[in-house]
């Protein structure tokens, strides 16, 4: 049986690049979205492509992919997509906490919600998400949790407004998280990437190769949960090579 990874936000961007990659190592991926026509997409995509690259290693299993459709910014969806992964009685070997929001804007002038919705998306889903899986890894004594921050969750910026407090809380909860499962075996990792070439930055004008890829960050993220035992990367703090996009 394949080890089983959880992404959320995996139909774009890193989130996507992180399922593909995952599934080419050999695990099964259950991912959420809101959109399921672009689950479905996902599902026969991967799975496709995986089989393709897999053709004439007569050992080789399969990779499937798990789609589930939810809008984690509301508490009872979280709740839903946890039950759904239970319902696949398999441990959970890694959680990608991808899922966010970016609404620029500043604290003084940003729309009313701006707040709300931000923090529900960027830290209340992933708190109750993770909650609701880590029991399990406990027991195990087993399990890799990834955090997707931002260099937004170590400096701020005039437009950040709720993204950067929503950045900031993010890496604080996954501080903490990190002391509280040191003693059970469950590793915690928080990615802190610069502009990333996804589809938020595509009308921006500037090239692409001015960005990071997706599959750059995925393959952190892979390398990271490679490494022994014995080893955490605790932060991974990644930006173009040309340096920050202002």
């Amino acid at each position: 049986m394949n080890p089983l990874l959880v992404v959320t936000g995996g139909t774009k961007g890193i989130g996507r690049a992180v399922v593909e990659r995952f599934a080419e190592g050999g695990f099964d991926v259950a991912v959420c979205a809101r959109n399921e026509d672009d689950l479905r997409q996902l599902k026969h995509e991967i799975e496709e492509s995986v089989a393709e690259v897999l053709e004439g290693f007569d050992d080789a299993v399969l990779p499937t992919i798990f789609p589930f459709a939810a809008d984690l910014a509301q508490r009872e969806e979280v709740s839903q997509f946890v039950d759904f992964i239970r319902s696949l009685a398999r441990p959970v070997s890694a959680l990608v906490n991808n899922a966010g929001v970016f609404l620029p804007g500043q604290i003084h002038n940003e729309p009313e919600g701006t707040f709300e919705r931000t923090m529900d998306l960027n830290v209340a889903s992933i708190y109750h998400l993770t909650r609701g899986l880590i029991g399990d890894m406990m027991k195990q004594r087993n399990g890799h949790i990834f955090m997707m921050g931002s260099t937004a969750s170590t400096t701020a910026y005039p437009n950040g407004g709720s993204y950067c407090i929503s950045k900031f809380a993010l890496l604080g909860m996954a501080k903490e998280l990190r002391e509280e499962m040191k003693p059970y075996g469950v590793k915690v990792t928080t990615l802190l990437p610069g502009a990333t070439y996804t589809d938020s930055w595509a009308a921006s004008g500037l090239p692409q190769a001015r960005f990071m890829q997706a599959s750059d960050v995925a393959e952190v993220i892979w390398s990271a949960y490679n490494l022994s035992a014995g080893a955490v990367v605790e932060e991974i703090l990644l930006r173009p090579q040309l340096g920050d996009i202002k």
